[in-house]
């Protein structure tokens, strides 16, 4: 009977290095002998892609919150049911850069949109499935931001303004206090060479937890 995998998702504001992060945990799990693939949010698959474009293109249109929302759902809802699910019951581990958190933090936290009606989605579309373990990559807002400028241009939802971003931190570090057995911040102001081997520690350690299942 093939073993499930594990789902691990990368969250944190912008600049924070995911991205870096991401291609570390790929790194290592290729060093372990463990089968993965690397996915993100909003995308993954092509028509989820697809709805990514709407959602980070700059456009003088308001776009109001909960267009946004739904959007959001329904990119994941996509990628969820075709990648993502798939994968798992393969057995092979799901890296990926922003999952559901990120819709509390930066829908809920961020645009204030109430977390019943985030819930609500989420259990349409997720039923009752969840990542088991979330890194939350961590950096005061202005050194994420500036990080995020030296990159180039900004998408929509990075030219907001400070307070939107700082709302957004607090909302991530909020849930990962509320279940800090399944999240796991890492404070990522910290060198690259530190970040790197904390997330590495973790990846060794869950992978230890799952073979003794």
């Amino acid at each position: 009977m093939t073993v499930r995998g594990q789902f691990i998702t990368f969250e944190g504001t912008e600049g924070v290095g995911k991205s870096t992060q991401l291609a570390n945990a790929a790194d290592t799990l290729d060093h372990m002998g463990v089968d993965y693939i690397v996915t993100r949010e909003p995308g993954g698959t092509p028509m989820a892609e697809s709805i990514r474009e709407l959602l980070l293109a700059p456009r003088d249109e308001p776009v109001n919150e909960i267009t946004e929302l739904l959007l959001m759902f329904a990119a994941r809802a996509q990628h969820l049911h075709t990648r993502i699910l798939p994968a798992l019951e393969r057995g092979q581990w799901v890296l990926c850069d922003r999952f559901t958190d990120a819709t509390f933090a930066y829908q809920g936290g961020g645009r204030g949109v109430p977390e019943e009606r985030i819930a609500l989605l989420e259990t349409l579309v997720q039923g009752d499935i969840r990542p088991d373990y979330v890194i939350v990559l961590d950096a005061p807002v202005d050194t994420g931001m500036a990080r995020a400028r030296r990159r180039g241009e900004l998408d929509r939802f990075e030219q907001e303004d400070l307070e939107f971003f700082q709302r957004i931190r607090d909302a991530y570090l909020a849930r990962a206090t509320a279940q800090p057995a399944r999240y796991h911040v890492i404070d990522a102001a910290r060198p690259l060479a530190e970040v790197s081997e904390q997330v590495s520690e973790l990846l060794k350690r869950w992978l230890s937890r799952s073979a003794v299942r």
